[in-house]
């Protein structure tokens, strides 16, 4: 080969790497897609009413009447749904607890902005985070939510007193949790944004209400009679009560 076809090679190769390196520091005009906040606000109610810790006094579906304590729950897997089927997951856990006003705010970062119609998560700790040994945050031992004899997380926390209830001191105890079959009590929420889409942009932030109903625990598909039923503090009726408490999640107001 001449060593002007070497030449004439060698300046092609040359161009073509400078045309390279030109092109990758040309600013691109395709935009990286946005994101954003999203803060979801748990708002606990007896039915219509603001729970109120000690001092509220409440009647469940066979007018026997209670009082409230203690309430607190797991939250987690939460996923934002999008009218393309695009999703935002977190898998993060959080415990709302009635006794501690800022964990009943969760705040979602890094949100993909757009339109999404629906929100979905458990209620309880999934099998993975059960066999997880001890953790930090919010599945920190110390925060109560943990049976040691059980190695498991207790997922729903309810303590209160009714007169109905035949426990020493009149004591209601609803500790639910449990993640094997048969006694599963691992629920997955999904609730609707569809009548009030949740639009995100750069500019906007979003936050979703939802309200939890406490007297749900009680009321249906098996309504709960207090001198029946006062104490459930392992796998035996959790699944009952569970099923119960699926129901008490709503949306309040979405902006």
């Amino acid at each position: 080969m001449s060593f002007h076809k070497i030449k004439k090679i060698f300046l092609s190769f040359f161009s073509v790497l400078i045309l390279f390196f030109v092109v990758s520091f040309i600013p691109s005009n395709k935009k990286k897609p946005s994101k954003t906040s999203v803060i979801i606000e748990f708002e606990n109610f007896v039915g219509n009413e603001i729970l109120k810790l000690d001092t509220g006094n409440y009647k469940n579906e066979l007018e026997q009447e209670y009082t409230v304590s203690r309430f607190k729950y797991y939250i987690g897997n939460i996923r934002l749904k999008k009218k393309n089927g695009k999703d935002f997951s977190s898998d993060n856990y959080f415990l709302v607890n009635e006794e501690e006003p800022s964990s009943k705010k969760i705040i979602l970062n890094d949100v993909p902005s757009g339109v999404y119609e629906s929100i979905d998560f458990i209620i309880g700790v999934d099998s993975l985070h059960n066999c997880s040994g001890v953790q930090s945050g919010a599945l920190d031992p110390l925060n109560g939510m943990f049976w040691a004899w059980n190695t498991g997380y207790i997922f729903m926390k309810f303590e209160g007193k009714s007169s109905a209830s035949k426990s020493t001191g009149n004591f209601l105890e609803f500790h639910i949790g449990g993640y094997r079959n048969p006694n599963n009590c691992i629920r997955n929420i999904t609730l609707n944004l569809s009548n009030n889409n949740l639009i995100l942009s750069a500019e906007n932030a979003g936050i979703i209400r939802i309200k939890t109903d406490v007297s749900e625990i009680f009321k249906s598909p098996k309504r709960i009679d207090f001198t029946e039923y006062s104490a459930i503090t392992d796998f035996h009726n959790a699944v009952m009560l569970t099923d119960n408490y699926k129901d008490m999640f709503s949306i309040i107001s979405v902006k």
